[in-house]
């Protein structure tokens, strides 16, 4: 009850103002009745004891009270009370993504912690859980590639297949222009006005039947962004070995053909970056979550519920109450 009183509003707070007349009714009554019925001290009441008012009595002389509460309801019901409703409509213009993840063996690579593979999965799932609005699928490639997820709104399905993601799932090497010919492939039918690939490998492409020229064309034809992500130190990387003794980690060259993801990203309209490390890697995704954002349009609606009725019914009683009490029951007292 107290929680529906702080809602009200009053569309007409002036008429308000005509409480006062109820406040002069209230006053009024209670002067004129102190001169009808004037106080008498007695040392007892055994004087008057048959002469006591009836309950007949006492309800005539507090009539006034229900006349002055229900002027107070009929004057709120006037005032219209009204209960406002707010709500926000919001509509989103989300963006399709497509992250392509490099899966050959070079990714096991420890110049990252714990690895290169690792790490681009933990950074990936940070920045699909920043994306609610939009869409997003996952590609990984090595030799060949394959459509690990296509793109959904159920995220927490995508960060559970990108969990999955490990090397040796595929035929090993490094098939650039397949992997982005794949992305393409997943967002061609998309019909959002943003669609962008984010491509994540450490090396050359020495695989696969589609050149990455092929795929770069495919992707300007159907309005693709290409985000193009080198990953691996400069110079060497501790990569680990099987030896007859064991796993052993040996500093391998890192070769990543930066010319050709440099090239990828300017003629789709993306940009090229280079991780060394968890750090600039972390760094990358949300450099990438800055200039992608999602647009967001929010309508305020507010509705109003009139209120007056509870006022005007419980006022029109406290009216009826009060005649039936006048002339019913109280009628022939004196």
């Amino acid at each position: 009850m107290l929680n529906y009183l702080k809602q009200l509003t009053f569309a007409s707070p002036w008429v308000l103002g005509l409480l006062a007349l109820s406040a002069i009714f209230v006053g009024w009554h209670i002067w004129r009745r102190r001169k009808i019925y004037p106080s008498l001290r007695l040392p007892g009441l055994q004087a008057v004891a048959g002469h006591l008012s009836p309950v007949r009595g006492i309800i005539k002389q507090n009539l006034f009270i229900l006349r002055a509460l229900g002027s107070i309801f009929l004057v709120l019901a006037l005032a219209r009370p009204q209960i406002l409703f707010t709500e926000q409509e919001i509509n989103t213009d989300g963006i399709d993504i497509v992250i392509a993840v490099d899966v050959s063996g070079s990714m096991k690579a420890q110049d990252f912690k714990p690895d290169r593979l690792e790490a681009a999965k933990a950074k990936a799932a940070e920045f699909i859980e920043g994306r609610p609005n939009d869409r997003i699928g996952l590609v990984v490639f090595a030799g060949e590639s394959f459509t690990q997820c296509p793109v959904t709104t159920d995220h927490e399905v995508v960060k559970l297949l990108l969990q999955d993601v490990k090397d040796g799932l595929i035929e090993d090497g490094t098939a650039i222009g397949m992997g982005l010919a794949t992305s393409i492939n997943a967002l061609k039918e998309s019909e959002t006005k943003s669609k962008i690939v984010i491509l994540l490998t450490d090396g050359e492409n020495n695989a696969g039947f589609i050149d990455p020229a092929t795929a770069v064309e495919a992707a300007v034809e159907y309005g693709i962004r290409v985000y193009t992500i080198g990953v691996g130190t400069n110079g060497t990387a501790p990569m680990p070995q099987r030896t007859p003794f064991g796993t052993i980690l040996r500093d391998v060259p890192v070769k990543i053909d930066e010319a050709l993801l440099k090239d990828i990203a300017k003629k789709t309209e993306g940009k090229y970056f280079r991780a060394t490390g968890n750090e600039a890697l972390a760094r990358i995704y949300e450099e990438i979550d800055e200039l992608e954002t999602s647009r967001l349009q929010v309508s305020v609606l507010t509705r109003k519920t009139e209120e007056f009725g509870p006022f005007l019914l419980i006022g029109l009683c406290l009216f009826f109450l009060e005649m039936i009490l006048r002339y019913a029951v109280v009628r022939h007292v004196p």
